[in-house]
């Protein structure tokens, strides 16, 4: 399933990178997209990764989601 991720506080190139490696590191994840300009992440997981796993990895990079929005492949 891929989901969009809405993403506040990243503000350069390097904060994408830690998010981008924070949602690669999660089970089965694929397919990871960061925009900086549109503030949001586009991930590939499968149905058993929960929102609030895709939470805890970008809060852990030090962001906040704001919102999650899914999309049927």
């Amino acid at each position: 399933m891929k989901k969009e991720l809405m993403i506040e506080g990243m503000m350069c190139q390097n904060c994408v990178k830690h998010v981008t490696n924070s949602l690669e590191g999660i089970s089965g994840a694929s397919h990871v997209q960061v925009s900086l300009e549109d503030k949001k992440a586009t991930v590939e997981v499968p149905e058993s990764v929960t929102d609030e796993t895709l939470k805890a990895a970008v809060t852990e990079a030090g962001y906040e989601v704001t919102e999650i929005i899914p999309h049927e492949c």
